[in-house]
């Protein structure tokens, strides 16, 4: 009897042994159907072996070996079973999550024909003036294909209705369609658009020289030409016929990437990997990259575990970034995961970030990463925006805007250039107030308030959805004056329609980009100048540039100094330094204008500096200080349920557990989560530090067997390695 063992998607932590029938073959890494209970699942062959443990009858046959697509490869396995031990998450969970949707369904997976389009002769010969004037899309994608052929996925980049136009370039003869070539190993078409400046040369040189794995931390200031060193880097990698991974925080980043990487390598194939693509979409660009084709592959967080068998660079863009961390299922930090996947294979790993992680930055001051820094900015006439800090204190504000920020608005659009406002709340008010009684719009299943969005006459919770209509008297005291207390994007946009009622105004948050496409057809909006006043939240402050934008103005930003949260101060000055990077990228100086009522705090102080090294040394005391990352190795253990008692209960009881084992750890109390209630379910948890990473995991290994003894049915828990958030 040949015996597999299969991980399954199942919240054991176990592989599950079943039998190859006469006739059948399986390798590891390769997809099977087998039955598990009363329903029927697919797993991953992980080990073949000879006997097992279970009684021949207790044995149940394999049902169908899934040969569709290449089996995975030993080193991803073993990258996904590292995961699966240093984050404590069931093997099989581990696994299948990291594969495509449509890999881990039952049926085989058909792999479509990747088609390209390219202008025919007819198109080549059209003169602007022939096409239909009212397409203004139909006119882009003609535009864009005078450049280079472009695949079905860079043509929809481009915009929402581009599959309709192109349909209809098709049907004219204009385009024609062919299947993709597999690209030869040696072409690379480079357009070299730009020359590095000498920083930018010295940083190329300094990694390119590297033999084996060397993690580099690239500190280079907003503008100062991080995509251009990662450009040129590729570059050198596609030219010895390797692969390339750039791993990006944000999906709102790939079209604008992708677009861009195209351009500068034509002829290598290039996938983008992205929670924004369908089942099937996702499936074939991992394909395309696990046989070795793809050649560049550009992605959020999950493309860290896509195959690469040619694999000879990693590069991580804004590197700080929480959204690496996965905050469910598999909490793993893909930036982490990434530098030990450059360990494994031996090749470079690039970490860039105008404000890096307190981690990374501790770690190249100690000699563990190389430090390498880009202190100007690329273009010798764009320089860094001036920063000013308005004292809102002594200062009235006008609609929770002050009057010099308005006063520079006015100035921008006198001489025609672009304008952003920057508040990190959405909707309209974060609270409806009773001037009466003191009541506040408070949210039912959730310590949270519910959020006012005028427009639509409602109130939102941003936590669990809830929403409600806009009450037209107090729940409480039955008085008509409800008023909203404080400002969301959509009361700013309100009251600079009021001040300046012929400027384009444009808000840009979750709320107005929630349709797909609607984020890519503002931003060409931006950029074509059809823009006068930005409102957005942090969608607008990063990987952006828009040479006509020249002021920025932030409200609100006090909040964050004295969190809760340890790291709060930390993610407010890289979100600053971010969104004061989008002004005087081009040779326009740029102006920036802080709200606050505490102009004289370290952290402004450093912002107006550009000096994120004081700003950063001032952190680690604080941190060496309290005894917090990167200082110490942590583990947040979450638990929730709709009984508050029983919460608590589980708990204590996981505390008392980790108390019996007397290991090198420090082990706190149980506390109340920071948003202690969600969605009728009561939140609480418990913070285990250790001062190195080893003894954390040994603690782990001991401690997680225990928790899975203790009776949970009523609730979920889950443990956090290396949390983020509180």
């Amino acid at each position: 009897m040949h015996i597999i063992r299969v991980a399954l998607d199942v919240p054991l932590s176990t592989l599950f042994d079943y039998f190859l029938s006469v006739g059948q073959s399986a390798e590891i890494g390769q997809r099977v159907r087998v039955p598990f209970g009363r329903k029927h699942m697919v797993g991953i062959v992980i080990e073949l072996a000879e006997s097992s443990d279970l009684a021949p009858e207790r044995i149940k046959p394999v049902e169908h070996v899934l040969d569709d697509v290449p089996p995975l490869p030993g080193e991803l396995l073993t990258l996904l079973r590292f995961c699966s031990e240093y984050y404590h998450h069931p093997l099989g969970m581990t696994v299948l999550s990291a594969l495509p949707v449509r890999l881990r369904a039952q049926e085989s997976f058909v792999i479509r024909q990747d088609l390209s389009y390219a202008l025919s002769a007819v198109g080549l010969a059209l003169e602007p003036s022939q096409l239909p004037k009212r397409r203004v899309i139909l006119q882009r994608i003609w535009q864009a294909l005078q450049t280079s052929p472009l695949s079905g996925s860079q043509i929809r980049a481009l915009s929402p209705s581009a599959p309709a136009n192109l349909r209809v370039m098709l049907d004219q003869g204009w385009v024609v369609s062919t299947t993709t070539q597999t690209p030869t190993a040696t072409a690379n078409i480079f357009n070299e658009v730009h020359t590095p400046t000498e920083a930018q040369q010295q940083v190329i040189n300094a990694i390119a020289q590297t033999i084996g794995y060397q993690c580099f931390l690239l500190h280079g200031i907003t503008g100062s030409g991080k995509t251009e060193v990662y450009v040129q880097l590729m570059h050198q990698v596609l030219q010895r016929g390797e692969q390339v991974l750039l791993l990006v925080p944000e999906i709102n980043l790939t079209p604008q990437l992708e677009n861009y990487f195209c351009a500068r390598f034509p002829d290598a194939e290039l996938v983008s990997l992205h929670s924004g693509l369908s089942d099937g979409e996702r499936a074939s660009k991992w394909l395309r990259a696990q046989s070795g084709l793809a050649r560049i592959v550009l992605g959020t967080r999950l493309a860290v575990f896509t195959p690469l068998p040619k694999l000879g660079l990693i590069l991580v863009d804004e590197e700080h970034d929480s959204s690496f961390k996965q905050q469910d299922g598999l909490r793993y930090s893909a930036r982490d995961v990434a530098i030990f996947r450059a360990n494994q294979r031996g090749v470079p790993i690039v970490l860039g970030s105008a404000t890096p992680s307190l981690e990374s930055y501790y770690n190249a001051r100690s000699g563990r990463y190389q430090l390498l820094k880009l202190d100007q900015r690329a273009s010798t006439l764009a320089q860094l925006p001036q920063i000013r800090c308005l004292n809102i204190s002594s200062i009235p504000l006008i609609d929770g805007i002050c009057p010099a920020i308005l006063t520079a608005l006015g100035e921008r659009l006198s001489r025609k250039e672009q304008s952003l406002i920057f508040i990190n709340r959405r909707g309209y008010a974060p609270v409806l107030m009773c001037t009466a009684c003191g009541w506040l719009s408070g949210c039912s299943n959730c310590a949270g308030k519910l959020v006012l969005h005028l427009k639509d006459r409602r109130l939102r919770c941003h936590h669990c959805g809830h929403q409600e209509r806009v009450p037209h008297a107090c729940p409480s005291c039955g008085n008509a004056d409800l008023q909203p207390v404080g400002v969301g994007t959509q009361r700013i946009e309100e009251a600079l329609q009021t001040h300046f009622p012929e400027a384009r105004i444009l808000r840009v948050d979750r709320d107005s980009t929630r349709n797909k496409g609607c984020w890519q057809t503002m931003r060409k909006q931006i950029q074509d100048d059809g823009v006068d006043i930005l409102v957005g939240t942090q969608i607008l402050a990063k990987g952006h540039d828009f040479p006509n934008l020249t002021l920025v103005g932030v409200l609100n930003p006090d909040a964050a100094l004295y969190s809760a949260d340890f790291r709060a101060s930390e993610k407010l000055f890289a979100q600053l330094v971010q969104v004061s990077g989008r002004a005087g990228r081009a040779d326009k100086p740029g102006e920036v204008l802080v709200q606050t009522a505490f102009p004289d705090h370290p952290l402004f102080r450093a912002l107006r500096a550009h000096d994120y090294d004081a700003w950063a040394q001032i952190l680690l005391k604080e941190r060496e200080q309290a005894g917090f990352p990167p200082f110490v190795f942590q583990v947040l253990l979450r638990a929730e349920g709709k009984q508050e008692g029983e919460v608590y209960a589980f708990l204590k009881r996981a505390r008392e557990t980790a108390m019996a084992l007397s290991l090198p750890v420090e082990i706190y109390g149980v506390v109340a989560a920071t948003m202690a209630k969600r969605a009728n379910h009561f939140r609480a948890q418990l913070l285990v530090q250790s001062v190195t990473r080893k003894s954390m995991q040994q603690f782990l290994r001991s401690w997680h067997p225990l928790l899975d003894a203790l009776p949970s049915l009523k609730l979920r828990w889950s443990l956090d390695i290396d949390p983020l958030e509180f």
